[in-house]
């Protein structure tokens, strides 16, 4: 029944349109999936959490710098989470966006010019309920001595800490054990109570 009376609210929603508030949002995937979340956290439809992808980070070959693949990447993720922004405006007091990967790349580059698996990565954080403008990391740096195996970032912050950081004090979700079973969060302090 739940199911059903989701659909029926979302079948409401007018996710419909291009320019709001000015500025256009990407006419790609991710630019287009980023207006349907603004749009349903318009309609006041009780979105607490919605999942965007936006692939083609596993840069092997050819990754590039300022430009090329890499380049282009960071240009539609930039001007997707930028339209977000702009629409929601206000709104975005009641919103916190985090963005990141499965999987991070190493510190050097391979053979074929990329990258390849790492252990590594970087979150962001932004939004509302974020004690933002810094950087939550231990920064071990890129020395040889302080890079783990051949050529991997050491993992100084667990994304779950994050994540499970978000869940307890912008969701009010005490039992993060049901969500990270074996694992006990330590927050990071980047979230502030909803």
């Amino acid at each position: 029944n739940q199911t059903f009376a989701a659909i029926e609210v979302l079948a409401q929603v007018d996710v419909q349109g291009g320019m709001v508030n000015g500025r256009s949002y990407p006419e790609r995937e991710f630019g287009e999936a980023m207006r349907m979340v603004a749009q349903l956290i318009k309609a006041d439809v009780g979105i607490e959490v919605a999942c965007v992808d936006l692939g083609g980070w596993d840069t092997h070959v050819a990754q590039g710098g300022t430009e090329g693949q890499m380049a282009n990447l960071m240009g539609e993720l930039a001007q997707g989470l930028a339209a977000f922004y702009e629409d929601l405006q206000e709104r975005m007091g009641q919103v916190t966006l985090v963005v990141m990967s499965e999987f991070g790349r190493r510190a050097q580059e391979n053979g074929g010019l990329g990258t390849d698996h790492g252990h590594g990565n970087m979150m962001m954080v932004l939004g509302g309920g974020i004690r933002g403008g810094q950087v939550y990391a231990d920064w071990p740096g890129l020395h040889d001595a302080q890079l783990v195996g051949p050529g991997d970032l050491a993992i100084t912050t667990d994304y779950r800490d994050v994540i499970g950081e978000l869940l307890h004090k912008r969701l009010n979700n005490p039992t993060l054990t049901d969500i990270f079973p074996g694992y006990t969060v330590n927050e990071v302090g980047l979230a502030i109570v909803k």
